[in-house]
């Protein structure tokens, strides 16, 4: 048995959903972002406690199947831009979901617009721009190197994305010391 939860964007979520199994004693054997596999159906009550317990915490367990996928869509996005695999950002990103979700990129592109309001692709840009933003606070590597490892063609693009979403340059974000970062489940 499969339950997909709502907002879990970090290491730090799968921590706080398995502390919240292993409270309840709700035997599992894996958990990944947006995902708990169970190694048994739990009783209603249990699973009305996970709920209610998860929702306190700001997570929602998922029962409609089109919302977990776009939950799944999300996590996927959320783990390739996020994560260390940086040739995976090469990739494209409709063969990324297709592969990974097992299901039609045209489909699960109408599913995101429809149900989200807004392309994947521009999800993606959101997300790619939270990353930057995140780099630039950090102030670790250079545009150069940002650039590359958020799989940029050039500073440029970068800088004309940014722009566009943030109404500043990155160089002029870097400048301002801005936090203005959003949490990863808010973009």
């Amino acid at each position: 048995m499969h339950l997909f939860i709502k907002n879990m964007v970090c290491n730090r979520c799968i921590l706080v959903v398995q502390q919240e199994l292993d409270k309840l004693e709700i035997p599992y054997s894996r958990i990944q972002l947006g995902d708990v596999e169970m190694t048994q159906a739990p009783s209603e009550e249990k699973l009305e406690a996970l709920g209610q317990q998860l929702h306190a915490l700001g997570f929602e367990v998922l029962d409609d199947k089109k919302d977990a996928l776009i939950e799944k869509i999300k996590t996927t996005i959320i783990r390739l831009i996020h994560g260390n695999d940086n040739e995976m950002l090469n990739t494209k990103l409709s063969v990324v979901l297709q592969e990974t979700l097992d299901v039609d990129y045209h489909y699960l592109s109408t599913l995101f617009s429809s149900t989200e309001g807004l392309t994947i692709e521009k999800y993606v840009i959101l997300q790619r721009i939270e990353r930057v933003k995140e780099l630039l606070h950090y102030d670790e590597m250079n545009l150069s190197e940002i650039a590359d490892s958020m799989g940029y063609s050039s500073v440029q693009h970068l800088s004309q994305q940014f722009k566009k979403i943030t109404g500043l340059t990155p160089t002029g974000y870097r400048q301002l010391k801005h936090n203005d970062r959003k949490p990863l489940d808010k973009v």
